[in-house]
């Protein structure tokens, strides 16, 4: 199984294919991914544990780590673009994330008022009304969105938790355009079944439902490193670039990562 995790509360800067100069935040257990995908493609491995919140920082540690990095980076004047929630899992399972975001709104303002503060999240917890206005507070609002059918997103996605594909598109609508959405494209095998999410059938739903969600951009990207699921193939440069080209025949910013 591959597993890639982040081993403490505040990682990099890495070198992001969307995000920039971007230094992590992870409000996850450093020893374990916690999540409510089980994505077949995830680079922190399968889901072992459903929402939880043993093992997660506090509140207090998330911003003193963050205001000691941020600190330091200020005497070396070294370049970043982005202070990033992602890490082991899905960071809006956090009990404290709408604080840890006020926390971390203010440092930014205070240490580097030019960062943005992005967030990648599976879009679960968006019916949580907290999380809901935590997420509109940020610059960067990046949601995943990895098909328009529901029946691919349990293939792909595998939600450890009820999930109502309606529900999250009507939802995903009330942020009135101030999120990004990001969807990964490939093909693959799982359970002896077919996933494909680059076929016309799934590109005109996803493009349809993306019309409804109206964002103020999208993100495309496909497989980078090795993944828990045997068998999955990235999608290609020219592939990830004709869907590009019909998300923008739609009036869709895109944003490519390959």
């Amino acid at each position: 199984m591959a597993t890639f995790l982040f081993d403490s509360v505040v990682f990099g800067p890495v070198t992001s294919r969307r995000l920039g100069n971007s230094l992590g935040i992870n409000l996850l257990p450093d020893d374990k991914k916690i999540c409510s995908f089980n994505c077949i493609y995830c680079e922190c491995g399968l889901t072992l544990h459903g929402p939880a919140v043993s093992g997660m920082p506090t509140r207090k540690e998330v911003r003193d780590e963050l205001e000691k990095w941020l600190k330091y980076n200020d005497q070396l004047r070294a370049p970043l673009d982005t202070l990033t929630f992602a890490g082991n899992g899905e960071p809006t399972l956090h009990p404290e994330f709408p604080a840890i975001v006020d926390d971390t709104v203010e440092l930014r303002n205070r240490y580097n008022a030019r960062v943005k503060i992005a967030v990648l999240s599976n879009a679960t917890r968006i019916s949580n009304h907290n999380v809901f206005k935590a997420l509109l507070k940020t610059d960067l609002n990046i949601l995943k969105l990895d098909s328009g059918f529901e029946e691919t997103i349990t293939l792909i996605n595998a939600p450890v938790a009820r999930f109502n594909l309606d529900e999250t598109i009507a939802r995903l609508k009330e942020f009135k355009g101030k999120l990004i959405i990001q969807t990964l494209f490939f093909r693959g095998k799982i359970h002896h079944s077919t996933v494909d999410n680059m076929t016309p059938r799934e590109i005109e739903k996803w493009l349809g439902t993306l019309e409804q969600i109206k964002p103020e951009s999208i993100m495309i990207y496909t497989i980078a490193r090795e993944t828990p699921v045997e068998g999955l193939v990235k999608a290609s440069q020219k592939e990830l670039q004709a869907i590009a080209s019909q998300a923008a025949d739609r009036g869709l910013k895109v944003q490519i990562s390959f």
